[in-house]
This record gives C-alpha cells, sequence and structure tokens, in this order.
C-alpha cells in the first residue's frame, strides 16, 4: 500500500529540466504547453468521496495557474473506483512553480492533513503522466454552460511500437481521421503525446460525448465510414499496425469540475 500523501501525489518533484526544451513550436501558437494526469486509485468505501470533499475544498487553489482542469470519476477502468485529476499548464517551469505553491499554502497544508487524518490513508496508491500537446492539438475550450446531463468522457491511449510508427499514426490523425471523427460526432478535445508514463511511445486522447448512447452511435458511423477504412488501410501499408494495442477507459466529471 502506498501512504504517500495527496501534496507528493499532486506536486511534480523533480520533473527533468530537459524535458522543457521538448515542447516545440507549437506552444508559441498554444497557451497550453504540458498536460499532467493524476490517477488516484482507491478502495471500495469512503477513499473516493474523502478525496472528492478534499478537491473541493482546494479547487480555487488547485486550478489557480492552470490553463484547463478537470477532475473525473470512473465508470470503466482498470480499477474501480478511480479518481483522474486533469490540469494544463504554460510550461513545465509554470507547473513546478505552481507546485511550489502549494506546498507553501497554510490553507492547503491544513487540508491535507485532515484529509490525512482518518484511520486508513486516502487513497491506496496514485500514479502521474506527464503529456504533451501534439502540432494538431487545440487548448481546452470549457463549456460556458454546465449541460443538464452529465457528459461522458473516453480516454484512449494508442501505443505504437517505435517511434517512427507514432509519427505515421499522427499523419493519419492530423489528415483524414479527425474529419472522419467530426463527421461521425466524435470531437476529442485533447490529443497528446506522453513525455513521461508507461506504455511509450503513445498517442493519448479525450472524448466528450452526450451519453452512452451517443457514443455508441458515434463509433458505430466510425466503423462503418468507408473513408475510415481506406485510411487505415493506407497507413497499415505504409507502416504496419502502427497501433499494437489500445487502452480504453470511461468517466464522468465529478459536479464540481471546471470541465463539464
Amino acid at each position: 500500500m502506498n501512504r504517500r500523501s495527496f501534496t507528493q501525489s499532486v506536486g511534480t518533484g523533480a520533473v527533468l529540466s530537459a524535458l522543457a526544451a521538448s515542447q516545440g513550436e507549437a506552444q508559441q501558437t498554444r497557451k497550453t504547453g504540458i498536460y499532467r494526469l493524476d490517477s488516484f486509485y482507491c478502495r471500495q468505501g469512503e477513499q473516493t468521496s474523502r478525496i472528492n470533499e478534499f478537491l473541493t475544498s482546494q479547487l480555487p487553489l488547485l486550478a489557480r495557474n492552470t490553463q484547463a482542469c478537470g477532475i473525473f470519476n470512473a465508470l470503466v477502468a482498470p480499477q474501480l473506483p478511480t479518481t483522474l485529476v486533469l490540469r494544463g499548464y504554460a510550461s513545465l517551469e509554470e507547473m513546478q512553480s505552481a507546485d511550489d505553491r502549494l506546498g507553501r499554502d497554510a490553507a492547503f497544508r491544513a487540508a491535507h492533513e485532515k484529509l490525512e487524518a482518518g484511520a486508513e490513508p486516502p487513497f491506496d496508491r496514485a500514479d502521474a503522466v506527464l503529456l504533451r500537446p501534439t502540432d494538431f492539438a487545440s487548448d481546452i475550450v470549457p463549456l460556458k454552460d454546465k449541460p443538464k446531463s452529465p457528459r461522458v468522457f473516453e480516454l484512449r491511449v494508442y501505443h505504437s511500437p517505435t517511434e517512427r510508427q507514432l509519427r505515421y499514426l499522427h499523419e493519419r490523425f492530423a489528415g483524414p481521421e479527425i474529419g472522419i471523427f467530426h463527421r461521425c460526432g466524435i470531437f476529442p478535445i485533447l490529443y497528446t503525446d506522453t513525455l513521461i508514463g508507461p506504455n511509450m511511445p503513445n498517442l493519448t486522447y479525450f472524448i466528450p460525448f452526450a451519453s452512452l448512447a451517443a457514443r455508441e452511435k458515434a463509433w458505430d458511423a466510425f466503423s462503418a465510414d468507408p473513408d475510415w477504412a481506406k485510411a487505415r488501410a493506407d497507413s497499415v501499408a505504409r507502416g504496419g499496425q502502427i497501433v499494437a494495442n489500445s487502452q480504453i477507459s470511461l468517466w464522468r466529471p465529478a459536479p464540481f469540475s471546471p470541465i463539464q
């Protein structure tokens, strides 16, 4: 059981400074230069409600200096329950500065101490992934009005065997695939590569749907689209099986999440 503090898990710690040089020219036209995904894996019981209560109370501070912030609870994932925290920053340096400010904030430290004061830790284990927007990604723009019914978000991680094949995957997305997505009702809000995390190299993207039924309808339309069949065949002819495996999970935004 991992008894790391919530502050340690939310904070970045010592991030390799060399990664700052890898954010590329795309950051010049995009406000968000890096995303962080924190996953908190809980037991059945009170851990999830304790984490969500903490995140609710500390949201203004957690969201400060972020370009995007979302908190989600798993519907379908490798482990249930799991809470996912997504935050976007202008740069690695800004992310590290924000974490330093968290560690110095007296109210945050007091809330954190209260969180850990229970008979069991607030979560069993946690992990974090650092993601870099792809060249064809746009900034996340939260909805102006909260949906009447909570949306479903689908997180997809596509692992490519080599960096060369990941480049072919990028070319397919930036070429025909995104246009086919939109035609079929699939509108991802996030396209990223993993800088630090498992199953590298990979492409990670995040898709909101109005409902589970809307999700099923959209993917059925995509699978049956003749342009998709051609695009996939063309990419396989060029680079082989450029997606070796995929991981798919479904999430519901917490009621207090800025991203709905």
